[in-house]
């Protein structure tokens, strides 16, 4: 006799859109189970650039020496990215997600103990090598198993995880634990996810490795080198909208604490508790996509996405009380979250099924390049410029990523009509 669902799980399929019909159980258990695993790489994201105010003035560190401990997380990210492919062939997604959830725990507790620049980059190594396979195995196999909302709510889970940890950190930074205490607790989370992604290991054979929308994915999967992508305009205009939206991302949620609390906005905790805003404005975002996904195109939801970024940029330049620039923040969040998973999933119309591979390795190298890049130059900038200069910085990266947004749909339509 087949067992039937809980109401409350029967819900929760419902909120999420897995549709029964289309999706068997199984493969809905481990959509749901892939859901919280991405949580588990939103966690350390956000977690040192709320804390650096405090962590620098504690080990007594230049302010925008911050940028050598993210560019080594980025580095690794981007490492582990190209070499995810094969590992994922040998070892299945589910045990790479699993060791690489690992790998994020053991950099958590590292950076818990550090006592110096030196502890926090040899703890950044393993943060970063396990948040690349974790992006590139779970995305890949939302892509190629699932819908379009579904890679949104994918994206949305890590702005949970991006938001959790912003607000433990706050929580710590406000009482006598400090920024250890936030970490440690950030740990623990990361611990759990462990633990599940391990219990869960036989969901992966169970669900079949078969794509549940068959048809448009496995037809002409051709491998398309990537020298005829750089032939393709749209393709590099492509690469300058994932990088400036991860630029921004990174941007915000590694400086956005600084730019607050050395502008007098706000102090160390306000800050933090502020910069949580910013990340669950781009949960929201991402959330709010996945349900829109149905009745707007995803190139609306892109340009909606982007004409609030805009707005909300334009916002910190003003002389206003923290919670306003806080408002700020949030809405940047909220308008940039929607466009990296719309954008990806639109790439096999953009390009063909032959090229989608590629161009989705392409596109996560550019992404992982913004990550690594412009959380760096600001940086270097801001002892020139000063953190005031944030907006400005923020705004550069807007103005390239709208004209080549612009550019590329203009293209495109001529090209393919995919519009």
């Amino acid at each position: 006799m087949q067992k039937k669902e809980t109401p409350a799980v029967r819900r929760l399929f419902c909120i999420l859109k897995i549709d029964e019909r289309g999706i068997n159980k199984m493969a809905g258990l481990l959509l749901i189970i892939i859901f919280i695993m991405y949580i588990g790489l939103g966690i350390p994201d956000s977690l040192f650039g709320t804390a650096w105010p405090a962590i620098y003035r504690e080990l007594d560190l230049p302010v925008g020496s911050a940028r050598y401990v993210t560019s080594l997380i980025s580095a690794g990210t981007i490492v582990s990215s190209f070499f995810s492919a094969s590992l994922l062939r040998k070892f299945g997604t589910g045990l790479v997600t699993f060791f690489s959830v690992v790998l994020t725990a053991l950099g958590l507790f590292g950076f818990s103990v550090s006592s110096n620049m030196v502890y926090l980059l040899f703890s950044a190594i393993p943060l970063g090598l396990g948040a690349g396979a974790i992006d590139t195995g779970l995305n890949h196999y939302v892509a190629m198993h699932y819908k379009a909302s579904h890679l949104s709510f994918l994206h949305c889970f890590y702005g949970v995880g991006v938001t959790l940890s912003p607000y433990l950190m706050s929580l710590a930074l406000a009482s006598e634990s400090n920024w250890r205490g936030g970490y440690q607790k950030a740990l623990v989370l990361q611990g759990i996810i462990a633990f599940l992604s391990f219990v869960s290991l036989p969901l992966w054979k169970k669900a079949g490795d078969k794509p549940v929308e068959s048809g448009k994915r496995e037809e002409g999967r051709k491998e398309s080198s990537l020298g005829e992508l750089v032939r393709r305009r749209t393709v590099i205009l492509g690469w300058a909208v994932f990088f400036c939206s991860c630029a921004i991302e990174f941007t915000c949620g590694i400086w956005g604490s600084t730019f607050l609390v050395e502008t007098g906005k706000a102090g160390v905790d306000k800050a933090a508790q502020l910069t949580t805003f910013y990340y669950a404005g781009m949960a929201v975002g991402r959330g709010i996509s996945g349900f829109l996904v149905s009745r707007m195109t995803e190139w609306s939801i892109i340009f909606t996405g982007q004409t609030i970024v805009g707005i909300s940029i334009m916002i910190l330049f003003l002389p206003l009380p923290s919670a306003l620039s806080g408002a700020a923040l949030f809405c940047i969040g909220l308008g940039n979250g929607p466009i990296f998973p719309n954008l990806t999933y639109l790439t096999p119309a953009n390009y063909g099924i032959e090229k989608a591979a590629a161009a989705i390795g392409s596109q996560a190298v550019a992404s992982n390049l913004g990550i690594l890049l412009a959380p760096f130059l600001f940086g270097i900038i801001i002892p020139v410029a000063g953190v005031g200069s944030f907006p400005w910085y923020l705004f550069g990266l807007f103005v390239v990523m709208l004209m080549s947004t612009w550019r590329m749909s203009q293209k495109l339509k001529r090209e393919r009509g995919v519009l």
